[in-house]
């Protein structure tokens, strides 16, 4: 541990650290590349604009899948469609709204090489996902099947799920899952189509059995749209041992009502 006259030295040094690399790599925003007034090095910027024009969920919301309502129905309210058919898993939360005004950034980070989000998108998971993260053992990111990984060079699940683990002190298990077979790309699929392109998809990882067993999961995915996928995942970590299994994504597709 640091002593009190070193760390007394060492905060200064940084904030003047921070304040010179200002200088020489000013900040910019996330989203547009605007370079963006930030103290202390903050990196992870978004300028006024694009941060106005980002939807951040919250409630009031379906105490199961948080589908957004539109007035406040009680802490316990479910959805329609929880309602007729429950999902696999306890709980899902996402950050943001998946529309046009976040659609590029998140696009940016799953298939432009923008990793360097990955700190930023796990902080704003870790804000969001307190309560969910409370009620879990375990963090694990939905698998990318290993030819789309070979492609794409990381797994932005997995990424977000590390970056989340490193805030939360939550321990990571990233190959948890796998993907046993490579599934269509589901962004033109519709609702039906997705269930059957992910249907038996996800097997547990032979050596990681043990593992599972009596946990309580927190499930890592970038984007929710139908829960198709997360669903999927969620009914093969029940079978094999999990007691509970919550979802946190970056953002989420909001379904008509």
């Amino acid at each position: 541990m640091m002593s009190p006259i070193k760390a007394s030295i060492a905060r200064p040094m940084k904030r003047n650290l921070h304040r010179l690399l200002d200088a020489v790599l000013p900040p910019r925003c996330l989203k547009c590349g605007q370079v963006v007034a930030a103290e202390g090095g903050a990196q992870g910027a978004l300028c006024p604009g694009c941060w106005q024009q980002l939807s951040f969920l919250g409630g009031p919301c379906c105490a199961c899948c948080g589908q957004p309502f539109d007035f406040e129905l009680g802490p316990d309210a479910l959805c329609g469609a929880c309602i007729e058919a429950p999902p696999a898993f306890d709980r899902a939360r996402a950050v943001l709204r998946y529309d046009e005004a976040s659609r590029d950034l998140i696009l940016a980070f799953k298939h432009a090489d923008r990793t360097s989000l990955a700190p930023t998108f796990g902080a704003w998971l870790n804000r969001i996902g307190q309560e969910l993260l409370g009620d879990s053992d375990l963090i694990v990111p939905v698998p990318l099947h290993w030819s789309r990984l070979f492609g794409r060079r990381y797994n932005q699940a997995a990424l977000l799920a590390n970056a989340l683990g490193a805030l939360s002190g939550k321990p990571v298990l990233p190959d948890l899952l796998i993907r046993r077979r490579a599934t269509k790309k589901q962004g033109h699929l519709g609702r039906l189509a997705r269930q059957r392109n992910v249907a038996g998809a996800f097997a547990l990882h032979p050596r990681r059995g043990a593992l599972l067993e009596g946990k309580r999961i927190l499930l890592v995915d970038d984007v929710i749209t139908t829960g198709a996928t997360v669903t999927n995942c969620a009914k093969v970590l029940r079978k094999n041992g999990a007691i509970a299994v919550n979802v946190l994504a970056l953002a989420r597709v909001i379904q008509a009502a």
